[in-house]
């Protein structure tokens, strides 16, 4: 049988022990020097760490290399601008805590500015599906090696459409989060305010599984956001798309071919399709970059390109220094013009739950790329660029694949924080679309199930629950979704509970100190049966929060604490057992 490359394929393998985790790991990296494409990784470890517990352990993920990790290069694919970082991002932290292991850093359009994927020092990633057609940007590398079946999942960055564009363009899913529900802590940044952490699969399922383990609040990234509770049911719900006449004769026969089959299937699901008027989408994406936002491009880096580094790609500089002719003035128009915009974009979304667009309008060569870089470019923005300026959450589908492998792809998009619903719509229509997964050849063989972001119940973690540790499969196994790190009120003590398994014991009492842990929000259903499972000492209860508000918890009966270890001073579990 063969090798099922995705996410819930190495899992199974791990979890029916047909594999071991290192087996997996190292299966990998043989994998990627089977490959051969020196363009595709800049750098790997020198050896790879196995985990021995988590979720995801024995799961190798790549990272695109504006994204740090510890202990390996940070280039944005300018090598002269390389630092070593001595900490994750914030993202890579929480996958690495689930037991994932980064396995090399990917290539990419330069300080992530671009949609082709072939600005680069170190050359163009090798499309897998057609090796003379661009891989897309800016996040190349990371689309590249998922498609080709090298790792199941990876880490992109999405400011204007470098989530997006390259999964469309290699047959895969893109998956990016509402703007702030992933810390872009630990990114070098593109346009800071706009840019999102994204995540590249095969399957829709293991892209909102993933997102469920680096979702969360930062307080220490100022453009975090909590995000707060949702309630949409699936049913019948109404699909935005463009007419024809309004996607005009820009967009290639086979996008607007993929287009078509898509909304036949989602037809088929029972969603009502609304033709809409998609003009002020259109219009907010020609303000990315005709407008002042390119100004926090030079923000971002402008000072180094400003040292004239030999290796910087001279249309990605171009561009950055460009940035500096926008004035204050022309910043506030700017930003007029978009909230009138937003009005309108929110008033559409009253009337429909999605919209539906064309990823891109086509698919270029590499020879239509180097006669004009910067026209092929801004056409791949066209339904792309106005995501983060809107404030919606963005999902590309794979919707058709020529016997030629030519793919073409199409994005869902909804209002911000509905990244679920979203995700359980592109889910279904992955699973009626039945096409081949990346360019491995195999198809979905498992039913996607992405329940609903409902209300839900919040509960505080403190010990063998949380990510990384050996009970959080559980939280998992009961549809529990990662809300934030969180810490209590300084009321209580934390005793250490020896038995078959260490754990914590959090008692209120009149001294105490502040305690970390983690918010996870449960279906109704899922708390109930976490209620049941937990036995005494430990219960189910209230826990007031350093920020005021109170939640269900994990907390301890006082008597059997009498005589135990105090490991309040630590003031958190991994901190301990550290």
């Amino acid at each position: 049988m063969p090798r099922d490359p995705t996410l819930a394929g190495v899992l199974a393998r791990i979890q029916s022990q047909a594999a071991t985790p290192a087996q997996e790991l190292s299966d990998a990296a043989a994998r990627i020097v089977a490959w051969h494409d020196p363009a595709l990784f800049l750098h790997q470890p020198a050896t790879l760490e196995v985990p021995s517990s988590g979720l995801l352990a024995g799961v190798g993920v790549a990272i695109k290399d504006n994204i740090d990790v510890r202990g390996m290069p940070t280039t944005a694919g300018c090598p002269s601008f390389a630092s070593t970082p001595s900490a994750d991002a914030v993202a890579v932290a929480a996958l690495r805590a689930a037991g994932a292991v980064p396995i090399g850093k990917t290539n990419l359009d330069q300080f992530a500015t671009g949609l082709v994927g072939t600005r680069s020092p170190a050359g163009v990633p090798r499309n897998p599906l057609v090796p003379e057609r661009i891989p897309g940007g800016s996040s190349s590398g990371s689309a590249c090696a998922v498609a080709a079946g090298l790792v199941p999942i990876a880490l992109g960055t999405d400011t204007a459409g470098s989530g997006r564009v390259p999964a469309a363009f290699t047959n895969c899913v893109g998956l990016k989060p509402t703007k702030g529900l992933v810390s872009t802590r630990g990114v070098v940044p593109a346009v800071r305010s706009l840019d999102c952490v994204s995540v590249f699969a095969l399957t829709v399922h293991d892209a909102w599984q993933v997102l469920q383990l680096i979702a969360g609040f930062d307080a220490q990234d100022h453009f975090s956001r909590p995000r707060p509770p949702t309630a949409r049911p699936i049913g019948r719900l109404r699909i935005g798309i463009a007419s024809p006449a309004a996607l005009g004769d820009d967009c290639d026969s086979l996008f607007l071919e993929g287009y078509r089959t898509a909304q036949a299937a989602l037809a088929g699901l029972g969603h009502e399709l609304i033709s809409i008027d998609i003009e002020p989408f259109l219009a907010a994406a020609r303000l990315l970059y005709d407008g002042p936002w390119v100004a926090e491009r030079t923000a971002a880096v402008g000072a180094f390109l400003d040292t004239q580094p030999l290796d910087a790609d001279p249309v990605v500089a171009s561009i950055i220094r460009a940035g500096g002719r926008h004035t204050a003035v022309e910043a506030y128009r700017g930003s007029y013009e978009l909230a009138r915009l937003r009005r309108q974009s929110d008033a559409i979304f009253t009337t429909i739950d999605l919209l539906m667009l064309p990823t891109t309008p086509g698919h270029p060569t590499l020879a239509e790329v180097r006669a004009d870089p910067v026209a092929v470019n801004a056409r791949l923005g066209r339904y792309t660029n106005f995501v983060n300026l809107l404030d919606t959450c963005a999902l590309a589908v794979p919707a058709l694949l020529t016997a030629a492998n030519r793919p073409a792809g199409i994005t869902l998009f909804a209002p911000a924080w509905q990244d679920t619903l979203l995700c359980r719509v592109g889910a279904g229509l992955q699973q009626v679309l039945d096409l081949p997964l990346g360019a491995t050849g195999l198809r979905v063989s498992h039913r996607m199930e992405i329940d609903g972001d409902d209300d839900g119940i919040i509960v505080a973690v403190f010990g063998a629950h949380l990510r990384g540790q050996p009970l959080n499969r559980q939280l998992l196994a009961l549809k529990g979704q990662f809300v934030g790190d969180c810490r209590t009120a300084p009321v209580y003590r934390c005793h250490l509970l020896e038995g078959a398994q260490r754990r914590p014991g959090l008692v209120r009492c009149a001294s105490g100190t502040a305690i970390a842990g983690e918010l996870w929000k449960l279906p109704a259903a899922g708390f109930g049966a976490l209620v049941a499972s937990v036995a005494p000492p430990l219960a189910i209860g209230t826990v007031a929060l350093a920020d005021g508000t109170s939640v269900k918890g994990f907390v301890c009966e006082e008597f059997p604490t009498v005589g135990t270890r105090d490991i309040s001073s630590f003031g958190d579990w991994r901190a301990f057992l550290a």
